[in-house]
């Protein structure tokens, strides 16, 4: 499931230091819980779904191709109430259309989270499936498999 705020700030940071424990100031929450998103940007990538979590319209994925962050997984991703979330496969390889918005932070934001808490984050990401194709991958292993049983004989 996405990680609740708690979890999120109790994480320690790659030198292993949870930085400070205090709360976020008020206004940065505020700015934080009101970003605004720019418009969609389509993205397709190829992977498989981790956890599928039906009760809210959401699955975890990881793909093949990272993101421009860097990042390989997506939690807590919005499926739309038009696709079969129950008929969705955990494990099989998808093809994912993705539309990811970004919501750019204030540099006064960016500047606390980074001399206070020691986390480097300029935008918050949000993401929504769009489409997903099921990839029959295990027919082409078996295609490619008999092409070259057929050039032994």
């Amino acid at each position: 499931m996405p990680r609740s705020k708690a979890q999120v700030s109790s994480k320690g940071t790659k030198d292993g230091h949870t930085g400070n424990d205090e709360a976020l100031p008020n206004w940065a929450e505020d700015e934080i819980k009101s970003v605004q998103f720019g418009e969609p940007e389509i993205l397709t990538r190829s992977g498989y779904i981790l956890s599928v979590y039906e009760d809210v319209w959401k699955i975890d994925l990881q793909i093949y191709e990272a993101l421009s962050d860097g990042r390989t997984i997506i939690e807590g991703l919005d499926v739309p109430k038009n696709l079969k979330i129950s008929e969705f496969l955990k494990g099989f390889i998808y093809e994912f259309k993705i539309r990811m918005f970004k919501g750019e932070l204030s540099s006064k934001l960016v500047e606390l989270l980074k001399s206070k808490y020691n986390l480097e984050m300029n935008a918050i990401y949000k993401f929504e499936l769009e489409d997903l194709q099921l990839m029959d991958v295990e027919s082409d292993v078996q295609a490619s498999a008999n092409t070259a049983e057929d050039e032994d004989e």
